[in-house]
């Protein structure tokens, strides 16, 4: 049976890059998460909803404390599978520390490709590229030249990749972090035509994480790491063994903190929070302290996340040979000692936390205005094509509209790269940004 190396899975080169230089005193995944840390789209998160939109309460998690928090847990659960693996003889005696910071680094960019209003953001991207596409009018027109089941299934996570591995700061290779963590970060080693076409199920098919203007960064990373080649062809891979880390971290991170800002919220009551929290913990908090009912949930939180983190680490341990040979079909919540109350939180979250009449409200109002805003700022990318996409041939209206919103339009050459210079755009935007925009093009 094939199996992946640590050897190889921990590599500290960097994306696109020969050779890049050593620094003992400050390790290459230190400086990824520094790379990501001060990078522009990190610093919108603090705008984007993580699962309540456009609340006033300071207290509810937006995605970049939701980021920061995940990281946390990451780096404690590369900590401990880090200190197994050495443990083990698995990897070399230091080796924990860079398992560790690998992860924190993943976790931190793990949602930058997030676009503005949550999950339901993104499905109102996809409802109108699909809408767009049925009409095959414009750029519309080819939807194999232009991939159309990328922008109509749209994908934070591919954009997230694309933001890491293409956009931001290098025009080639983006951030150029290390191939070790750009491994631990894709989720989905898969393009969407790719997965598309693949029979085979796997977890790392739930959905697909590149685009195919990342095909190239995709490759790289997986021949450096050694990730293991699909059954059906090369162009999709197994995950790499970190990614169950980054899933765990963001498992628990969102799970448990749903539950307190849902009680914060008041979308549950302290009986129903405290009641779930309490099963993962197994331990109830004292009565005899005085403590307020938020001192009672943040307790709770505190030795959930604790007793999650344990139980999912000794998971990984259980199911190193099948995580190891890529052939593990499961997420290290679902295959922990956890499997059940986390069920039950999901659950109970599907039927009161998602459903709460203020949230759906809201995703009602951002996803209409999503579409108007792509509406607004079609115009432009279809006067660029007109203009056999050179942006200085821009008139009238359209140029004007490019000015006042500022749309780069330096990498848009063709239909394809036009779209996802539209999606690029708006999914960027903060959830306050957006209203101004919508109003800005709205009048």
């Amino acid at each position: 049976m094939t199996t992946m190396e640590w050897s190889k899975l921990l590599d500290l080169e960097r994306l696109f890059l020969t050779s890049s230089q050593e620094r003992p005193r400050r390790p290459a995944y230190d400086q990824d998460a520094d790379r990501i840390t001060f990078s522009a789209p990190f610093r919108r998160l603090a705008n984007k909803t993580q699962v309540h939109p456009l609340y006033d309460n300071d207290h509810i998690h937006h995605r970049l404390i939701h980021s920061v928090e995940t990281a946390s847990v990451g780096r404690s659960l590369g900590l401990e599978v880090g200190w197994w693996l050495e443990q083990e003889g698995k990897i070399e005696k230091g080796g924990q520390a860079t398992v560790a910071g690998l992860v924190h680094a993943a976790c931190l960019a793990h949602d930058i490709g997030n676009p503005p209003f949550g999950h339901s953001g993104e499905a109102a991207i996809g409802a109108w590229f699909a809408e767009r596409f049925e009409r095959g009018e414009g750029l519309f027109a080819d939807r194999e030249a232009c991939f159309a089941e990328e922008f109509e299934a749209f994908e934070g996570n591919a954009q997230g990749f694309r933001i890491i591995a293409g956009l931001e700061m290098h025009r080639r290779g983006g951030m150029r972090l290390t191939h070790g963590t750009l491994g631990a970060f894709l989720k989905y080693p898969v393009t969407a035509r790719t997965r598309k076409s693949v029979a085979a199920r796997d977890g790392g098919l739930k959905k697909f994480g590149v685009f195919e203007t990342e095909r190239e960064a995709l490759e790289a990373v997986a021949t450096r790491t050694g990730l293991i080649a699909g059954d059906i062809s090369a162009s999709w891979w197994r995950r790499h063994p970190l990614v169950y880390l980054v899933e765990a971290a963001d498992d628990i991170c969102y799970n448990i903190l749903d539950l307190e800002d849902a009680f914060t919220a008041g979308d549950l009551s302290y009986r129903e929070a405290a009641g779930m929290l309490s099963a993962v913990a197994g331990t109830t908090p004292r009565d005899d302290r005085g403590d307020t009912p938020s001192e009672k949930m943040a307790f709770l939180r505190a030795v959930a996340i604790h007793k999650a983190f344990e139980d999912c680490s000794a998971a990984f341990g259980a199911h190193y040979d099948a995580i190891m040979s890529g052939t593990f079909a499961s997420g290290l919540v679902e295959a922990s000692a956890q499997a059940d109350r986390f069920a039950e939180i999901g659950r109970l979250a599907s039927e009161r936390i998602f459903t709460s009449p203020r949230k759906t409200e809201l995703e009602v109002m951002g996803r209409n205005l999503v579409h108007r805003i792509l509406d607004g700022v079609l115009p432009v990318l279809e006067a660029l094509a007109e203009a056999d996409f050179t942006e200085e041939r821009i008139e009238g209206y359209p140029r004007q509209l490019q000015r006042a919103l500022g749309i780069d339009l330096r990498r848009a050459r063709d239909p394809y790269s036009a779209l996802h210079t539209l999606a690029d755009y708006v999914s960027g935007m903060t959830d306050r940004y957006a209203v101004k925009i919508d109003r800005i093009i709205s009048g």
